[in-house]
């Protein structure tokens, strides 16, 4: 969801190779307030997650009622789930939503309602924050339920956000949605929201990613889709899969057939931890 800039600045973080925090680097953010450890911590991981998140689970706990959204940490966040260790966009979600006062209850859930149909601005993260608060197991038939309806908004930002809060919530039935979503939508830029969030983005673990292929296969196969979503497909299958045929539905099936999809098939997705 961060933009390029945003995108290119994580990426260089992930790729770069970074020495380890030094005891007395570590000494230093023990004696800082909870807001300055959280950022610290979280700025650490992003670069070398261990063992920056078996800090930030140790001292979490205390950080509840201590954090805000600044917009320091909020551009950590965003940063954290460009990582490609789940791990430390897990970490990115759970501080987020304790800067933002939402803990593991109905009660946040009703809170995010209420932004949602409130019609102004705040809706929009509203929309995203309800979706990771329901991928941490908060009343997540809820948050699909009110994600699926707001996709389908006549509003174009709401649908946006509706789908980045898919990607977000992270469950099968979110990913069937963004499935439909990449094939139906009529505004380009959600298809590609769409894509983004079946491929890499959001919090669908890489075994839910790869179960999504069939039917990636199936829509490429779809001659009622137009070109721009049929190379959006064939894009969205390399990202997953790391093969690259294109939108050629048949060398994909081949592919497909010959791959050892065995584990994937015979075990069920698990969520995705801090642990």
């Amino acid at each position: 969801m961060a933009g390029a800039a945003t995108h290119q600045a994580a990426t260089a973080l992930v790729s770069t190779p970074q020495p380890r925090p030094t005891d007395s680097d570590l000494e230093a953010i023990s004696h800082m307030a909870p807001q300055q450890q959280a950022e610290r911590l979280l700025e650490l991981a992003i670069r070398r997650p261990d063992p920056s998140l078996s800090l930030i689970r140790r001292n979490f706990p205390s950080w509840r009622g201590h954090l805000e959204e600044s917009d320091r940490l909020f551009r950590l966040v965003l940063d954290a789930l460009d990582s490609d260790d789940p791990r430390v966009r897990v970490a990115a979600v759970e501080i987020d939503l304790a800067a933002n006062n939402l803990g593991n209850s109905p009660e946040s859930v009703e809170k995010l309602q209420q932004q949602i149909q409130s019609g102004t601005e705040e809706r929009f993260m509203a929309l995203w924050r309800l979706g990771s608060l329901g991928n941490r197991g908060v009343e997540p038939a809820e948050a699909f339920r009110t994600l699926k309806l707001y996709a389908h908004s006549r509003n174009q930002e709401v649908r946006f956000w509706a789908v980045e809060g898919l990607a977000m919530l992270g469950t099968d039935a979110a990913m069937n949605a963004l499935l439909d979503i990449l094939a139906h939508d009529p505004a380009p830029q959600i298809r590609q929201r769409a894509a983004n969030g079946l491929s890499k983005a959001g919090l669908l673990t890489g075994k839910q990613r790869l179960t999504a292929v069939p039917q990636l296969l199936n829509l490429l196969d779809d001659d009622a889709l137009d070109e721009a979503t049929q190379n959006l497909i064939g894009t969205t299958l390399e990202a997953i899969t790391g093969a690259s045929f294109g939108k050629n539905a048949g060398a994909w099936r081949d592919w497909w057939a010959h791959h050892d999809s065995r584990e994937t098939h015979s075990s069920r997705p698990s969520g995705l931890s801090l642990a």
